[in-house]
């Protein structure tokens, strides 16, 4: 099969020391202090073999996430920016649906032509973690596309537990090939989910809703947010189109922080009261947390759901204050995340489709991942069908 792998140099930086379980498995758990110099390639591979509980699925669709984004970008000194756990080389790429076209004998609910969706985050089943219900805390997890085989390949094998069917939304739709791509956002949403939801407990209508970075993740919150009965919802981002893009999926109100006062807009529009739930999807705490620290609402939360290796000071008297909390979410696994979604999608309460504009042939996959370094997109489809070339 043909596959697009990343491949980089293991050379960690000056004082970071990888330990014993790092060495051992070849994993950086922090990608960016270890893999140096990425290159990424067409290959010709062996198509994979499914296990007797697993599924051949032939990918038919698979988003290019800003993870995605940041193992192709690197530093000024080569390294990547990912801060994720990953283990090289890999086929890269993980937001994805596809068709099954091979069942292992163990299989119980899947078929051959069944059309599905995955989750990307491989936990074990087995440890506490797992067995407790935070799947996504597995000592022992793998990441597609980061440390296991990912979906920029004509095929790939996946457990019939990470698998979703698509037949209500295709049913809802009438068409495959627009399910296919709806459910392909899934998963960024899924992490939205996750965070918001799970970790931090869920909003009830009538809060007030901030979100800061409009790309997939916070484009999936304030399009929850907005089907969780938010009374308002404001999102802030530096890109003109995602600002656009953050009113289409459902904010009320969306600006470039850069040219209006964060904390006065939120006290604005909340009439004084704060944001009951903050979303910080800008992967730049650094910069976000000023406004937020100073905008929280009388125990409202803040969900970290941004990925970056730098440190942002915070002003921990503000949590004491106003009763108010800081949650960090990580992947979309467990909980019901991906059926929720799933079903709200199906309902129409979940319109998403505005989210993907841009989509690129499979065969144009590399140039996918340069058009999503300008970060002016909501999602980047790559279609492996050949049913869609580059289009905006």
């Amino acid at each position: 099969m043909k596959a697009l792998v990343m491949r980089a140099e293991w050379d960690p930086r000056p004082g970071y020391v990888p330990d014993a379980g790092e060495l051992a498995s070849g994993k950086a758990r922090m990608a960016s202090q270890v893999w140096r110099r990425p290159t990424f390639a067409w290959e010709s591979l062996p198509d994979p073999v499914p296990g007797r509980d697993e599924v051949l699925l032939r990918i038919r669709r698979c988003g290019v996430c800003g993870s995605d984004t940041h193992c192709y970008e690197t530093d000024a000194d080569g390294y990547i920016l990912f801060s994720g756990p990953t283990r090289l080389p890999c086929i890269v790429g993980h937001e994805y649906t596809a068709e099954v076209v091979e069942v292992g004998p163990e299989v119980r609910h899947l078929r051959v032509g069944d059309l599905v969706c995955a989750e990307g985050m491989l936990s074990c089943g087995v440890c506490e973690n797992c067995r407790v219900g935070r799947p996504n805390q597995c000592p022992a997890l793998e990441m597609v596309g980061f440390s296991s085989p990912g979906a920029y390949a004509e095929l790939i094998v996946a457990k019939e537990r990470f698998l979703w069917r698509l037949d209500g939304l295709a049913d809802r739709l009438g068409n495959a090939e627009a399910a296919l791509e709806m459910a392909a956002l899934v998963e960024p949403i899924g992490c939205a989910y996750n965070g918001m939801f799970v970790s931090a407990g869920g909003l009830v209508p009538g809060s007030w809703v901030a979100v800061f970075g409009c790309g997939p993740i916070g484009l999936g919150a304030i399009a929850l947010a907005r089907a969780a009965g938010a009374a308002g919802i404001v999102g802030f981002d530096v890109v003109p189109e995602r600002v656009e893009l953050a009113r289409k999926l459902g904010a009320d109100e969306a600006y470039d922080p850069r040219a209006v006062d964060a904390v006065d807009v939120i006290r604005t529009m909340t009439r004084g009261q704060g944001a009951d739930m903050m979303v910080e999807a800008a992967g730049a705490a650094h910069l976000t947390m000023p406004a937020i620290e100073r905008s929280f609402a009388a125990g409202g939360r803040m969900v970290y759901l941004g990925r970056t290796g730098l440190r942002a000071p915070v002003m921990l008297d503000v949590l004491v204050t106003q009763a108010a909390g800081i949650v960090g979410a990580r992947g979309h696994s467990g909980q019901g995340c991906f059926p929720r979604i799933l079903r709200l999608m199906e309902r129409g309460r979940l319109d998403v489709a505005a989210m993907v504009t841009t989509r690129f042939g499979f065969d144009q996959a590399l140039g996918a991942l340069r058009k999503s370094t300008d970060r002016r997109d909501g999602k980047v489809m790559i279609a492996m069908d050949g049913g869609l070339t580059e289009s905006t």
